[in-house]
């Protein structure tokens, strides 16, 4: 089969791979959609070479694609039948850890006390194949009523949006300010909004931003059209702050400004990765009685939660792809996710 390979410095080769067959504790995905994550950028920019990129570790090329969604195609011998039936529709949490620790057990694999044994489509091949093979304890079911597509914004980008509301116990009263509307953004102002939520999103792309509007945003603001983005905010709230704030954006200045935003008592969420903050802690902070949190992806629980949100709200997460690509495509594809200026694209082998 053939599987897209990150070899840094902006390049990528259709290499060829031998069919994968299951372990005992294996199954076979036929993928049917694999996602596009901005997160795929670290590895496709950096410098040459597999063990640079992070890939493996031991200089093999290693499939690309941590969004996968499918049908289970095989199994090992040693996977239940009563809950991995051939052609059973599933999405995919990409880490493997112990499987035992108090994290693993509560669906929370990246966190393994043991260490992550594999990232699926980092240290382990992915998704941008025809085929996966991965531990059957890495599953998560696909309802009939979502489609692939949708399913793999789930297994990330959109998982990754459900688990920061989550964790800023987001309520329908509240209004929240979003910061960085690519797909994680997007998807949270989306999530958001069906919750019952207030969205003010926020982004210096005028593209993205008025895209937010179809995904719920009720008040769009641009930083580069403003003279002070803080004074904004609070003038929106009555001088208040508003409830919440989600970071999707990894600016500094952006993350300083999600802080101080809220209002006494308030949350704000970082979610996007790198790069530092400066955060006066006691007018920012302790005087305010403010929350900051950290939220990394999501769990396997998380994961199965967000979808059925998506389901039962008819959500239209498939909109979130504005591009789609086959295998042999791959070139074109990365080159124009590179340039961060539009949505979320797929790959469908």
């Amino acid at each position: 089969m053939k599987g897209i390979v990150f070899l840094g410095d902006k390049k990528l080769e259709i290499q060829n791979f031998e069919d994968p067959s299951p372990g005992p504790n294996d199954v076979i995905i036929e993928i049917k959609a694999s996602g596009m994550c901005g997160s795929d950028l670290k590895f496709y920019r950096a410098n040459s070479g597999p063990s640079s990129l992070g890939l493996g570790g031991d200089d093999k090329p290693v499939i690309a694609g941590h969004e996968p969604c499918g049908t289970i195609i095989e199994i090992g011998t040693n996977v239940s039948k009563n809950n991995f039936q051939i052609g059973k529709r599933v999405m995919q949490h990409h880490y493997e850890g112990c499987g035992t620790c108090s994290h693993c057990s509560t669906g929370w694999q990246q966190l393994c006390v043991e260490g992550v044994k594999a990232v699926f489509g980092v240290t382990g091949h992915g998704a941008h194949a025809k085929y996966m093979k991965c531990p059957s304890s890495t599953l998560v079911p696909l309802r009939d009523d979502i489609s692939f597509v949708s399913g793999a914004a789930i297994s990330c980008g959109t998982g990754t949006a459900w688990g920061a509301l989550e964790r800023l116990d987001l309520k329908a009263s509240q209004t929240i300010a979003i910061f960085g509307m690519g797909p994680v953004g997007l998807s949270a102002a989306m999530l958001a909004n069906k919750m019952g939520s207030k969205v003010i999103a926020i982004d210096i792309n005028k593209k993205r931003l008025e895209r937010s509007i179809e995904f719920g945003a009720d008040i769009i603001l641009n930083p580069e059209e403003s003279k002070d983005l803080l004074i904004d905010i609070k003038d929106l709230t009555k001088g208040l702050g508003v409830d919440a704030s989600l970071d999707a954006s990894s600016s500094p200045v952006a993350r300083s400004i999600a802080v101080k935003c809220v209002k006494t008592w308030g949350k704000a969420c970082f979610v996007g990765e790198g790069g530092d903050v400066t955060i006066d802690v006691s007018n920012d902070l302790l005087r305010r009685q403010v929350t900051v949190i950290g939220s990394w992806t999501f769990s396997k629980h998380g994961q199965a939660e967000c979808a059925d949100f998506v389901a039962d709200k008819k959500l239209n997460i498939d909109k979130l792809f504005t591009h789609r690509w086959s295998l042999d495509q791959a070139e074109e594809a990365y080159k124009l996710f590179d340039k961060q200026s539009d949505g979320k694209g797929v790959i469908i082998p």
